[in-house]
């Protein structure tokens, strides 16, 4: 079993640079929150012009959509979406300084070359686990584009939030090595 990586943001070149496919990680610091429309609308305001209306340099985004929010809790279950559906803006973001991506799934090569130029990581976070995810979060405030109700951009402080170094910016892939690796387990 791996050594846990404790990473605490932002996540800078050096730690960017620090982590491997496969490397186990508790994140904890401030993420973005926000999915296929809010990154729409990001990728449309740079295109046009205009200064995005969320930060992208050195942020890490959480590709989710919170459920609604029980009593007394910071924010409802929040799992992973699969993260193609950002793919088609991943690469832009990831040129003006977006340093890291949560999510669940393959990602284009598109995104992998981005990744590797401007040195940015890809954590996977496991489907299923919305609950626990949920727990690791410390507070949640919208921070744009609050008429998309849940695809809203959320800014959340997290503590110990379970990942893995899915792909990183050596042009490691656990989509590519991890099947090979678990076939030798065999």
């Amino acid at each position: 079993m791996s050594e846990i990586k404790y990473v605490t943001l932002p996540l800078d070149d050096e730690t960017a640079e620090a982590l491997r496919a496969g490397d186990i990680v508790r994140l904890s610091g401030k993420i973005l929150v926000g999915r296929d429309a809010a990154h729409k609308r990001i990728v449309e305001a740079i295109k046009s012009g205009a200064e995005s209306p969320v930060p992208i340099k050195d942020e890490v985004i959480y590709y989710a959509g919170p459920a609604p929010t029980p009593p007394g809790a910071v924010i409802g279950p929040i799992g992973p979406t699969t993260s193609g559906r950002m793919d088609p803006y991943a690469p832009l973001l990831i040129e003006k300084g977006l340093r890291g991506m949560i999510g669940k799934g393959k990602r284009t090569q598109a995104v992998l070359d981005a990744m590797k130029e401007h040195k940015a990581v890809y954590f996977g976070a496991t489907g299923g686990t919305a609950v626990l995810l949920a727990d690791c979060v410390k507070s949640a405030e919208a921070i744009a584009y609050e008429d998309l109700g849940p695809e809203a951009v959320l800014r959340l402080e997290v503590k110990d939030m379970p990942l893995t170094v899915i792909a990183d910016c050596h042009g490691g892939n656990l989509y590519e090595t991890g099947p090979e690796e678990a076939r030798k387990l065999m």
